[in-house]
């Protein structure tokens, strides 16, 4: 036993919290930076001197003080409920997710398919919110994540299986540990990335398809400010709203560290067996989630957003079918190779 494993259960299960908080405040002070960084402008720069680093501590302030307004006609139990069931379902989600050698919530055996299984819940909770607001916006842009998140699920699963079946396990423990190390020729680290050609590919659908999954741009037609006011959370305000985009950025970095685990090697180290250990693990863990979420937030301010129809046929006519014939690849290479 460990000693983060003799914690009391109440501090155990704190920690992922923890991380998700202190993660979102950088976060949203690094997508501001890099948004004025590609515009050719500063972004946020005086609130707690050095690059405005406090100014999301004071955008919180600002939202604990809002008024928290409820429509007169909306559904008020499930307008309340949304968005905690929104950001319970990504928060759940991180109890299989291997921080380091030394600390993960639950080493279950299943933990792929809990994981996929429990942010399935973020559909609900988005429909949930659209609906209960009585407004013609929110429930446009409920409906539309319904069907966006529901289609891209399917190659995410299908990249996702790519790799499980290259690992040959559904934990991620152990997923990760077999990672460990170099290759044969002692070049490369032993990611799964590196171990077979198609797993490339499979990255590459994974990655789109958890930016749609996210509501990143050029995905982000749930929101669409330009067309739906703010989508689905548009009456919402305050500490709700706040919810939501705790929830959303909550689930970037449980998405980009899924994707760490998959196929970056996880905890391990990029240099083999030099800068290991739990210390180390955490560090490598968190700096892979944070660049596949530093290139969500680079797509975000350059590319332009989907039509309805250039989404769903992106994902149904691409996608899906690439996915099916890359697992199919990929399960060749396995048997041959």
């Amino acid at each position: 036993m460990t000693w983060l494993e003799s914690l009391p259960l109440a501090v155990f299960v704190m920690i992922p919290l923890v991380i998700i908080l202190i993660y979102a405040l950088f976060a949203i002070w690094m997508e501001r930076k890099v948004a004025g960084f590609i515009q050719d402008r500063l972004g946020p720069m005086r609130v707690g001197g050095w690059h405005g680093w406090a100014q999301s501590f004071a955008d919180l302030l600002k939202l604990i003080q809002k008024e928290d307004i409820i429509p007169a006609e909306a559904s008020k139990f499930l307008f309340r409920f949304a968005p905690f069931l929104m950001f319970a379902a990504s928060y759940a989600a991180f109890a299989v997710i291997p921080f380091s050698s030394a600390y993960m919530g639950s080493n279950i055996d299943i933990g792929v398919f809990y994981l996929l299984a429990i942010t399935s819940l973020l559909t609900i909770s988005v429909i949930m919110a659209g609906w209960a607001s009585n407004n013609k916006w929110s429930l446009l842009g409920a409906m539309r994540t319904a069907a966006q998140m529901v289609s891209y699920e399917v190659p995410t699963i299908m990249a996702v299986l790519s790799v499980i079946i290259v690992a040959g396990s559904l934990n991620l423990m152990t997923v990760t540990e077999m990672q460990s190390g170099n290759d044969t020729l002692g070049f490369l680290p032993n990611w799964l990335i590196f171990q077979n050609p198609f797993l490339l590919v499979a990255f590459v659908i994974f990655f789109i398809s958890i930016l749609a999954e996210s509501h990143r741009v050029p995905f982000d037609l749930p929101e669409s400010e330009s067309e739906l006011v703010a989508g689905f959370q548009t009456e919402y305000s305050g500490m709700r709203w706040a919810m939501f985009m705790l929830a959303e950025y909550a689930d970037m970095l449980l998405l980009s560290l899924l994707g760490a685990v998959l196929f970056f090697g996880g905890w391990n180290s990029p240099f083999g067996g030099f800068m290991d250990g739990p210390i180390w693990g955490f560090f490598w863990f968190m700096f892979k989630g944070m660049i596949l979420v530093f290139v969500m937030m680079w797509i975000r301010w350059t590319l332009p957003r989907y039509r309805v129809d250039q989404l769903m046929y992106l994902c149904w006519s691409i996608l899906i079918p690439l996915s099916f014939i890359n697992f199919v690849l990929i399960a060749l290479w396995e048997m041959l190779f």
